[in-house]
């Protein structure tokens, strides 16, 4: 029931017809979206099986970044499906058996409905973002933010065909309209640069990243030093000078001009990378540190004194700019920017975290297809094929088993139900009109969301990674068969280490009674 609860919750949110919730935390703090795992997370869930409903969606975003309320929603209805069965004095382990012989067959019927897709194919890209984004908060703006998305996760493809979205910065700012979103192909860096007195924008730069402090170190262990005169104070203040002097003229005999510094700088070394006309960020996250090594090319030194000019990155600018009040960096016009950046514009807080959450999905799904080359139609076509086909399948296995493949096969057809239902559609007239369309062969026919009729969905450019589907029937299929085992829920004792329970012995016996037993 806590189950079924959860992807009741989250059930009208599917669809580009779907609907959004408002979350409030005990601060007040609010969040508006219709992403499934959003939702999942920011829920204050007790039940423990609901737990489980919540791992799904996490699982669910984490490989593959789309289809979490899919994933949900589906388990949620493998459950409803298995409590008929078991009114039916079916047993679990045989629903649950079932269950896994049907998902086997799901994944492999799936993998004869995928169409290839080539990475350079840069139209269906857009599609596969397009659809990811659908129903996002995106609006009309959905096409400019989808090629922004292609063109970012081509940048970042390794030699090997892998993606690692990472790769990509994703900035929010808020203020401007959706449109505004730009993509750079290069770095951006929410800081500004150190000193006034240091270049606003620096042209073929040469790049030193540092992973050491431009100050002077303290000891390791508690040290004292005497000053009994005032030039030795005076000879120890100008020694510190000189020390912090040479690591800025290292730094100047390199050749770098810009310096992106991992850990603090000193006021005085400021003053002297000033001077030099060296423009100087310090304290810059370790993740972003290793972006701008793969954007410039520069290597990441801990050494100041180890610093040479083969460790120099190359940009073709560096400046700093204002954007919406605040002071950031560009590192522009790389030769091969193997990392990129997208600044998201939007005209509420609301509306640029939820739009950050779309283009999340987006880059990922996008990723997910570069890697694999495999697609499906969206629009609940895949879920009515996999429906008509594991028909046809359970009655080839017989048995017990039969019945639970046909309850698989039965739950499929949530996520065409679902789709209609947000649309204000007529669920059952949907179905069948879609059944149809399949039974004559139609593999793609998907629902139109605005007319109510079966569409081929390919020809709508409505389109999905295939690992986005076969990752959310795994994972809604384990999840059913892991809570379809439980049996009883058991309180257990904390920690391990449990105390005596009230009344001093087990089972609340009074702890008089031990003198009986001496």
């Amino acid at each position: 029931m806590a189950a079924k609860a959860v992807a009741g919750a989250v059930r009208t949110t599917l669809g580009p017809k779907g609907m959004d919730k408002m979350l409030v935390d005990t601060l007040g703090d609010v969040v508006i979206t219709n992403d499934g795992v959003t939702i999942l997370k920011e829920m204050d869930i007790e039940h423990p099986a609901a737990k489980m409903m919540v791992e799904i969606a996490k699982t669910q975003d984490e490989e593959v970044g789309d289809g979490t309320t899919t994933a949900v929603v589906l388990a949620g209805e493998l459950l409803k499906q298995a409590e008929d069965l078991l009114e039916q004095e079916i047993h679990p382990t045989v629903i649950a058996a079932g269950y896994r012989v049907a998902a086997e067959k799901a994944v492999e019927l799936l993998k004869d409905v995928a169409v290839k897709v080539s990475a350079n194919d840069e139209d269906l890209l857009n599609k596969i973002a397009v659809t990811a984004m659908t129903g996002k908060g995106t609006g009309s703006a959905r096409a400019e933010l989808a090629s922004l998305t292609v063109q970012a996760v081509k940048s970042i493809v390794d030699e090997d065909g892998s993606v690692d979205i990472d790769n990509i910065t994703v900035e929010k700012k808020v203020g401007g309209g959706i449109t505004d979103s730009q993509l750079v192909h290069g770095m951006v860096i929410d800081k500004e640069r150190l000193h006034p007195n240091m270049p606003k924008k620096v042209k073929e730069a040469r790049i030193a990243l540092l992973n050491a402090p431009i100050e002077i170190e303290k000891t390791e262990v508690d040290a004292k030093i005497e000053i009994t005169s005032p030039d030795q104070l005076q000879a120890f203040l100008d020694k510190e000078e000189s020390m912090l002097r040479d690591m800025v003229k290292t730094i100047v005999d390199s050749g770098a001009n810009v310096v992106f510094c991992q850990k603090g700088i000193d006021d005085l070394a400021q003053h002297f990378l000033a001077k030099a006309g060296i423009y100087t960020i310090r304290r810059i996250k370790k993740s972003d540190m290793e972006k701008l090594a793969r954007a410039t090319g520069a290597r990441i030194v801990t050494s100041i004194h180890e610093l040479t000019t083969a460790d120099l990155g190359k940009a073709g600018l560096v400046e700093e700019k204002k954007i919406a009040g605040d002071d950031m960096t560009f590192v522009t016009q790389c030769e091969n920017p193997k990392s990129v950046s997208i600044i998201l514009r939007g005209g509420t807080e609301h509306v640029v975290d939820e739009l950050n959450r779309a283009m999340e999905d987006a880059l990922r799904v996008v990723g997910v297809v570069v890697e694999d080359g495999l697609l499906v139609a969206g629009g609940g076509a895949p879920e009515v094929e996999l429906a008509l086909r594991l028909r046809q399948y359970a009655a080839t296995v017989g048995g017990r088993e039969q019945l639970a493949i046909e309850a698989f096969a039965e739950a499929m057809e949530v996520i065409p139900k679902t789709l209609a239902e947000n649309a204000g559609l007529d669920q059952i007239d949907s179905l069948v009109s879609l059944r149809s369309k399949h039974e004559q062969g139609m593999k793609t026919a998907g629902l139109d969301m605005d007319s109510g009729e079966p569409v081929d969905m390919l020809d709508l450019g409505v389109v999905e990674p295939l690992r986005v589907k076969t990752q959310a029937i795994n994972s809604a299929a384990e999840s059913a068969v892991m809570i379809l085992r439980i049996d009883d829920v058991i309180a257990s004792r904390s920690g391990g280490e449990g105390g005596m329970p009230p009344g001093g012995m087990p089972g609340g016996m009074p702890g008089g009674m031990g003198e009986d037993f001496d």
